[in-house]
């Protein structure tokens, strides 16, 4: 590489995953996309969306990558399974994965369940507003977090306080449950009659969705729940990850985190933070922007309570998708325990 040439920068799973998609044409990137789920098309589709000026290099590294993950099939239809086990993986990661591969390669329809996380948190909890609370719980629990935190925000708070604690207390859904959600929802399992209890809901569950739920509406249920279950409300708050849980993470997930987050809403963020907070952000900084950063804060008149919290809440929404993309790992109340 010449001097004046600057290094391609480095892919994410989802920007290979985008990069052959643009580079399939719309009719074959549409076949692929109609066999994911809302939350990946959605990550995939915001990633092509942002494609600018692509390397040929970048080009070159993806189809290589690609054609040597197919390099080993016999033919079409021969051999499908580990093939599109192995582009779901390299694409979306482990994780994202799992749930698509076991929908595609066992056979498993689109439940009502799944259609769900397509629409809009208003419709759907108008679909589940007049049923029992429990099957609300099984809906909410089954619900991306965020989904579901946007769901709960059209409940009263009676209903969201009695959602919340039966999703806490959640563990497994036996079939005949499973049955008459899909009754309500006028789809058909696979295999209904051989319907295995599904794992759903819990305690982290719980603390995922109050992750994403408006301040004063967690400040409130969390209060809620202290006053009905004191020991729960304590383990809800041990697994959620708040602003000062940003202290754990390390200096280079910082330093990507703070390349998202406007100065803006930094200096209103940092005004209800603690030193220990202050003084991480300071350190991940360069020198001449810290001390302006410093200088902002110090001349920043009084700052309501709710801007705050708004802030915060900004910063940690974009640091869970920087999680959830392997950019950055949380650490804190609600990262995973390291050894």
């Amino acid at each position: 590489m010449s001097s004046n040439q600057v290094a391609a920068p480095k892919l994410t799973k989802v920007d290979k995953a985008a990069i052959l998609l643009l580079s399939l044409g719309e009719s074959d990137a549409a076949q692929v996309l109609r066999h994911m789920g809302p939350k990946e098309v959605q990550r995939v589709g915001v990633a092509m969306a942002q494609m600018r000026n692509v390397h040929r290099e970048q080009v070159e590294e993806v189809m290589t990558e690609f054609v040597a993950s197919v390099g080993d099939q016999t033919s079409l239809g021969v051999g499908s399974d580990g093939y599109i086990r192995k582009m779901l993986t390299q694409a979306l990661g482990e994780d994202k994965a799992n749930g698509l591969i076991d929908r595609i390669l066992l056979g498993g329809n689109t439940s009502g369940l799944d259609s769900l996380k397509w629409m809009e948190p208003r419709a759907v909890a108008d679909v589940i507003r007049y049923e029992h609370p429990q099957i609300q719980a099984i809906v909410v629990a089954y619900l991306d977090p965020d989904q579901a935190g946007e769901v709960l925000g059209h409940f009263d708070h009676k209903a969201r306080l009695d959602i919340v604690l039966r999703v806490s207390s959640l563990n497994t859904v036996q079939p005949a449950a499973l049955k008459e959600l899909n009754t309500i929802l006028e789809k058909q399992f696979a295999g209904n009659s051989t319907t295995a209890r599904t794992t759903l809901g819990g305690i982290k569950r719980a603390a995922d969705i109050m992750n994403f739920l408006d301040s004063s509406v967690e400040g409130q249920l969390m209060d809620s729940i202290r006053e009905i279950d004191s020991e729960l409300s304590g383990q809800i708050e041990d697994l959620m990850f708040v602003f000062n849980n940003l202290k754990d993470v390390d200096d280079r997930g910082i330093q990507a985190l703070l390349r998202e987050v406007s100065s803006e809403v930094l200096v209103v963020a940092l005004k209800g933070a603690d030193d220990g907070i202050k003084e991480k952000i300071f350190k991940n900084m360069s020198k001449r922007a810290s001390e302006l950063l410093r200088d902002d804060l110090d001349s920043k008149g009084p700052v309501r309570v709710s801007d705050v919290e708004t802030a915060q809440k900004e910063i940690l929404t974009i640091a869970r998708r920087m999680a959830e993309a392997g950019e950055i790992v949380l650490g804190g109340k609600g990262g995973e325990e390291m050894i």
